[in-house]
């Protein structure tokens, strides 16, 4: 028989909402998988501690120009608007809820900590995720490199640019072989593209479809043909499951950073991914640059090959 508390937390883990379960004293008794996710914090270093200080905006009961909506009932919870900080730094804006938990005889045993990311924030964009926990951290150092990258760059230093990366295929697999199998070409994706890339440039999963890569090229047509490059290397992945070989292209988005636009990194993160989706629209096994003077602006360019 299933154990119980094994039960509850593969319950709590299957929830996307993060999830903060607290004793009497304030104690973390359970930290789900989304939790972990959006703050950066893991579970195994908050069990039977108290939260982090950066952290506990999200247990406050919210001040009046914070609160969003007055609960209906008690079981409700007080819904407000949180500012936290993740582990790697920067701010996290949520929304929270939190619940009072009573026993039988109405006495307080603890708190129910309710949150995910206020959408309607500029929140750094990342692809969907699972939350698998090699991938998590092997985002957070990407993240980390970054933030690193682009404050160089914003005092002068090296250009920088970024490629949004999606493999065509994968939710396809997914759904037809499992994550087993998606993830399985998802690696030999990362180490094909990975020959590719320049001995200052990084690659790292950025979500369960898609690739983040870190580069350093002079110029936005520079980048563009960077990616191009990438693009048509891909695209000889020799990856096979059970005996079938399957063919792999990608759809990529790439963005220069501009210092005269005064653009943001999580703007320039933005670009990138819409370039990226409209490569994806177009019938994938494209690369479309996306241009800091507009957004919306991108000139696209299909790969040299015809598609396998």
């Amino acid at each position: 028989m299933t154990d119980r508390t094994e039960l509850l937390e593969t319950a709590f883990d299957s929830v996307p909402e993060g999830v903060g379960l607290f004793d009497g004293e304030d104690g973390v008794a359970l930290w789900n998988q989304a939790a972990q996710g959006i703050t950066g914090y893991p579970a195994v270093e908050l069990l039977g501690r108290q939260l982090p200080e950066c952290l506990r905006p999200l247990l406050a009961a919210g001040s009046a120009k914070d609160e969003l909506l007055a609960p209906a009932s008690r079981a409700e919870g007080r819904r407000f608007l949180a500012h936290a900080r993740h582990k790697l730094g920067h701010a996290v804006p949520v929304i929270a809820r939190v619940l009072d938990l009573s026993n039988g005889v109405g006495e307080r045993i603890g708190t129910a900590l309710l949150f995910h990311p206020a959408a309607s924030l500029d929140a750094l964009p990342h692809g969907q995720s699972s939350a698998d926990k090699g991938m998590a951290e092997s985002r957070a150092e990407l993240e980390e490199r970054l933030q690193t990258e682009f404050d160089d760059f914003a005092r002068g230093g090296s250009p920088l640019g970024v490629l949004w990366i999606g493999v065509d295929q994968a939710e396809a697999l997914h759904k037809t072989h499992g994550a087993a199998a998606c993830n399985a070409m998802m690696e030999k994706v990362g180490h094909t593209v990975a020959q590719g890339l320049r001995p200052a440039e990084e690659i790292g999963r950025w979500g369960d479809d898609e690739f983040l890569v870190v580069a350093h090229e002079r110029s936005a047509d520079m980048l563009a043909a960077h990616a191009q490059m990438l693009d048509g290397l891909a695209r000889t992945t020799d990856f096979r499951w059970w005996g079938d070989r399957i063919s792999i292209t990608v759809s990529i988005g790439a963005a220069q950073a501009n210092q005269d636009a005064a653009e943001t990194l999580i703007q320039l993160l933005k670009r990138a991914r819409e370039a990226m989706e409209a490569s994806s629209r177009e019938g994938g096994n494209r690369v479309t640059a996306a241009f800091s003077n507009s957004a919306a602006s991108a000139a696209q360019e299909d790969s040299p090959c015809s598609r396998s």
